[in-house]
């Protein structure tokens, strides 16, 4: 977790002289704990063919490794899921209630946690605001928890999600394009800690405090052509996001659909870059010398000014929020203090 103050969170300026307005909702995706719940997709295929009633329970189970690993971002395994039922309506799938009781209810039964003892058949942290937050819209944004490519891509829905993955309850290429940008990589470095070199998000720290522009027609744009562009890579060369990733900040590769990915995010990180009214910079980018090996970014000095701008938003957007609406300022975190050492720190 991030250390020293919270920043506040929870909300997007509108227009000006407008209302401020929620913004999409971030959730960690569900702990299963307990191996008999995952199925491969013969298995579950079997057991859908067996009685057509089991596809209420078996779904595709998408974790960080198959995110960033797989071309298309496709689950790799599959999973049970009894959602919140009692043990009553879960018997009543009984091929598949079977599987459960001999493989995951001897483990949970050893469980520090009497709820995890009491509800063995359901998972330990079912995360149902997330399911109800998306089960209207066919795609979200999702993003490994802990990893060197901090990069979230759309996936489809009516998959539940794995707790290594931060789920964005949105499907806006123009919130692709906030976070595909480097500044937003730019925040999530300073906010985030590492583990064993990879960074570790946490959308309550990184997120959650990031002050986001009003959405862009030039947003929108940026992020349409990076979801088309990226995916058109990865299924050609056969990539999934981390060795895309790393082709990119590879100062030798010079393909040039290499090139135009390149291209794609300096065009993000412009169109940011004017939603935040910001045109007094002027963005470069280049390959430097970061913790995390040589990157393709922003240059660390303007990184350092964006991060400067960010957390001066920050502080405008909470006393706009205590403003407007003081009954929300209660257990919401308080006004940020700036990040110690950032300037120098936060990349190298």
């Amino acid at each position: 977790m991030a250390t020293g103050n919270r920043l506040v969170s929870g909300w997007v300026p509108g227009e000006p002289g407008g209302k401020a307005v929620e913004r999409p909702s971030a959730f960690i995706g569900s702990y299963v704990l307990g191996k008999g719940f995952i199925l491969t997709p013969e298995q579950a295929e079997d057991l859908i063919q067996r009685d057509s009633r089991n596809k209420d329970v078996l779904f595709p189970y998408l974790n960080g490794e198959d995110l960033n690993s797989r071309p298309d971002c496709s689950a790799s395994r599959w999973v049970i899921n009894f959602h919140d039922w009692s043990e009553e309506q879960a018997r009543s799938y009984p091929e598949v209630f079977a599987i459960v009781e001999r493989d995951v209810k001897p483990e949970r039964l050893k469980n520090n946690r009497k709820v995890r003892r009491e509800r063995w058949w359901q998972y330990a942290e079912r995360a149902p605001k997330l399911y109800q937050a998306i089960g209207k819209i066919d795609r979200v944004l999702v993003v490994t928890l802990v990893s060197r490519t901090v990069m979230p891509i759309t996936v489809p829905t009516g998959q539940i999600f794995s707790h290594g993955l931060g789920v964005f309850a949105s499907e806006s290429p123009a919130h692709v394009a906030l976070l595909s940008s480097g500044i937003h990589y730019a925040w999530a470095i300073a906010r985030a800690s590492s583990l064993k070199g990879d960074l570790r998000y946490t959308p309550s720290d990184v997120y959650e405090t990031l002050p986001q522009p009003t959405m862009t027609k030039r947003m929108e744009d940026a992020g349409q052509a990076l979801n088309y562009l990226r995916r058109q890579i990865m299924i050609d060369r056969q990539l999934g996001l981390t060795s895309l990733y790393k082709v990119f900040h590879d100062p030798a590769e010079r393909d040039r659909d290499v090139q135009a990915l390149r291209n794609s995010h300096q065009e993000i990180d412009e169109a940011i870059k004017h939603a935040h009214g910001w045109s007094d910079l002027e963005l470069t980018h280049g390959f430097h010398e970061t913790r995390q090996g040589t990157r393709f970014l922003i240059n660390p000095a303007l990184g350092r000014e964006v991060l400067d701008r960010l957390l001066e938003l920050n502080h405008v957007q909470h006393e706009r929020e205590v403003a407007l609406q003081p009954h929300r300022s209660h257990g919401r975190g308080r006004a940020a203090q700036p990040i110690e050492g950032a300037g120098d720190n936060f990349l190298f």
